[in-house]
């Protein structure tokens, strides 16, 4: 694994996008083990787009302008979705008044973690840009490599999402006792999702 993988992945990782926004809200709304939960739902969202890289699928994505852009629809919906449950109080930012209890939802939490990342094509076809160019052409087994080296990526993902949901929830307290500075924050993860939505809908393979 060579040092040139790890900064690139650490980049990646660390770059604001739907994962880390969704990540930052729950750990604001519900505290940092529903932000852990979270974290690991969105990891686990990357595991399908680097198997389907591995197996070659990805291709059909980058081939198939229906294949993308029947799951871009499907992403982008989903993404103004949780926009506005947001604004209704009822998504990621919903406030668990019940300082360090367990989230009443544990299987929401991760399961809308991991549609976010599954229901982004780019995911796919970033990884099967990204994971062969660390791959060894001299190598026996490149498709464990390429295993290896995602399951890296993974980790580094949810290891760094935890600490974005440690920071949210850090700061939670004196946030969710401020009624108006809850509705602007509202607003503003409202937002950042249906951005994050936009942008996707403009995107080309």
């Amino acid at each position: 694994m060579s040092i040139e993988f790890l900064l690139t992945s650490l980049i990646v990782v660390l770059a604001p996008g739907t994962g880390v926004i969704y990540t930052l809200a729950v750990g604001l709304g519900r505290g940092a083990r529903a932000a852990v939960l979270a974290a690991f739902g969105c990891t686990l969202g990357i595991l399908p787009h680097i198997a389907a890289s591995v197996a070659g699928l990805a291709a059909i994505l980058h081939t198939s302008a229906v294949a993308f852009q029947g799951l871009k629809i499907a992403g982008v919906a989903y993404l103004l979705y949780l926009a506005w449950r947001t604004l209704k109080e009822k998504g990621a930012l919903a406030v668990d008044d019940r300082e360090g209890a367990q989230p009443r939802r544990p299987r929401a939490i991760v399961t809308t973690g991991f549609l976010i990342n599954i229901l982004n094509p780019k995911l796919s076809i970033f990884f099967l840009a990204f994971l062969p160019q660390f791959v060894d052409i001299d190598t026996a087994w490149p498709t464990l490599t390429m295993l290896w080296l995602g399951g890296v990526f993974m980790a580094m993902t949810f290891a760094i999402f935890i600490v974005y949901g440690a920071a949210a929830s850090a700061v939670r307290a004196h946030v969710v006792s401020r009624p108006r500075v809850m509705a602007w924050l509202r607003r503003l993860f409202a937002g950042a999702f249906a951005a994050l939505g936009l942008r996707l809908a403009l995107q080309e393979r």
